[in-house]
């Protein structure tokens, strides 16, 4: 997502909470801290799925509130 932005394409990265900590590191290390992403509930792998259309909801919603703030 970040190299997308530096192209000037608008682009959202979305990760499970286990990957939090990876994302933020990985965004430094890319020049961009505090970069914003979405986050949704881990695991995935397992969860039903009822829950995982509740997650793509939500984290939908999440992605178009980022991808509509002023700046990304």
């Amino acid at each position: 997502s970040v190299t997308a932005e530096r192209n000037g394409v608008p682009a959202v990265s979305i990760m499970t909470q286990r990957f939090v900590s990876a994302a933020e590191l990985m965004s430094e290390v890319l020049g961009a801290p505090g970069f914003p992403f979405v986050t949704i509930g881990h695991p995935i792998s397992s969860a039903a799925t009822d829950e995982l259309g509740r997650r793509a909801r939500t984290a939908a919603d999440s992605c178009a509130s980022l991808l509509l703030q002023a700046g990304v």
